[in-house]
């Protein structure tokens, strides 16, 4: 080799210092005597390394701000997600995924970095889905069917590709013929360091309690497709716990997060009051629960680092009203007229079939786990509380 060659080979001369960077990142110095090395004096290895002094380590350098923050993938930045950025952008480098040029304009306004992402198309996860170890999925499932395929995309877009042909060892003969292939989302696990996934599901998947009361342990009983691809959603994240757990990944941990309505000052039933649609009267109206939309971001935020593995935990206020007692709060808050009451038969053809849907279903649901497991309090604990709020802004218009 050449003497210039052995220069150039891992060596840097500069202010009659050599500077050699090994594999493990740490820079070693070595002190040189000024006879033999100067800038753009080339000297052959001989030369140099038997009159270097013993290497020492010099300290790491410091690494930007922005890249010492944890990454924070939010699947969905809808108004749940926005609010959630604007907490954790000053702290983590949070992405989000964008399907339009519009809603990536958005996001970089929040200071959050938009990934171009699309649930629909497999090809556009791939890089996405292994930006960041942190992730909150909040995107809804598709309008049609009982499964939710945009989440098997996703966490199968979140495993490392294996390798076409396995490298063998002296140990493993040429004829040995491959593994059979491994269970569903096997591969995410494969070469991942921990990760943590929270995913924001609905309390729909209780079904219809006829006004009883639910927990955490009640067991699941969807009725309409869209609380059945919320259940199978739960199934595909809970079956990827267990198969961590079952190879000794203590690290990949998820929560799911059970939501009911979510209300805020931007986020009520004007429309629906403004329109005078009617609710069943008597005994005929239905129970309903709510979550302030603050409160629900703030619970995915602690559940992102508090969080236990493979837990459900129902994200609910304290109040526990009828869907006539929830548009009164409302319409008296913001001065509107009450809903008129007509009998529960009649209000099939005066609503539309998602309207009903929801108000065929009635449950009472308590949220016993967010509070100790969190350790937090909601800022809302009931709904009256907040609409309390809203009178006297009201009041002077």
């Amino acid at each position: 080799m050449r003497p210039q060659r052995r220069l150039e080979n891992g060596f840097i001369a500069r202010n009659l210092k050599l500077l050699t960077a090994r594999k493990d990142g740490y820079l070693m110095a070595h002190q040189s005597t000024p006879d033999k090395l100067s800038l753009g004096v080339h000297t052959p290895e001989s030369a140099i390394l038997p009159k270097t002094r013993p290497s020492r380590l010099l300290p790491m350098p410091v690494l930007p701000r922005r890249l010492r923050r944890p990454r924070l993938m939010i699947v969905g930045c809808g108004d749940v997600g926005k609010r959630i950025a604007r907490a954790l952008n000053h702290r983590w480098r949070v992405l989000a995924t964008a399907r339009s040029e519009t809603a990536a304009t958005e996001l970089r306004s929040l200071g959050v970095l938009p990934i171009a992402a699309d649930l629909d198309q497999p090809k556009t996860l791939r890089r996405a889905a292994r930006l960041a170890h942190w992730v909150l999925y909040l995107a809804p499932p598709p309008t049609q069917g009982s499964e939710d395929p945009r989440l098997h995309r996703w966490l199968t877009a979140s495993a490392h590709p294996q390798r076409a042909h396995p490298r063998r060892t002296r140990h493993q003969p040429h004829h040995q013929p491959r593994r059979s292939p491994a269970a569903p989302y096997s591969r995410v696990f494969d070469n991942t360091p921990p990760r943590r996934l929270v995913y924001l599901s609905t309390t729909g998947v209780y079904g219809d309690r006829a006004g009883a009361w639910v927990d955490e342990t009640t067991p699941v009983a969807p009725r309409t497709p869209r609380a059945q691809r919320r259940a199978d959603a739960e199934q595909q994240i809970r079956a990827v716990v267990r198969r961590a757990a079952r190879l000794g990944r203590r690290g990949w941990r998820a929560s799911i997060l059970r939501v009911p309505g979510i209300y805020a000052a931007d986020r009520l039933p004007i429309e629906r009051l403004t329109k005078r649609l009617p609710v069943a009267e008597g005994d005929g109206d239905g129970f309903t629960n709510h979550i302030h939309a603050d409160d629900l971001a703030a619970l995915t935020r602690l559940a992102l680092l508090r969080g236990r593995t493979n837990r459900i935990l129902n994200t609910v206020d304290e109040s526990a009203l009828t869907t006539g007692a929830w548009l009164d709060l409302v319409a008296d808050a913001t001065g509107l007229e009450r809903a008129p009451r007509v009998p529960r038969e009649a209000l099939a053809g005066l609503l539309s079939p998602m309207m009903m849907s929801f108000l065929e279903e009635s449950r009472r649901i308590k949220g016993r786990r967010f509070g100790p497991e969190l350790r937090t309090k909601l800022r809302w604990p009931d709904v009256a509380g907040f609409l309390q709020t809203l009178r006297p802004s009201h009041s002077e218009h």
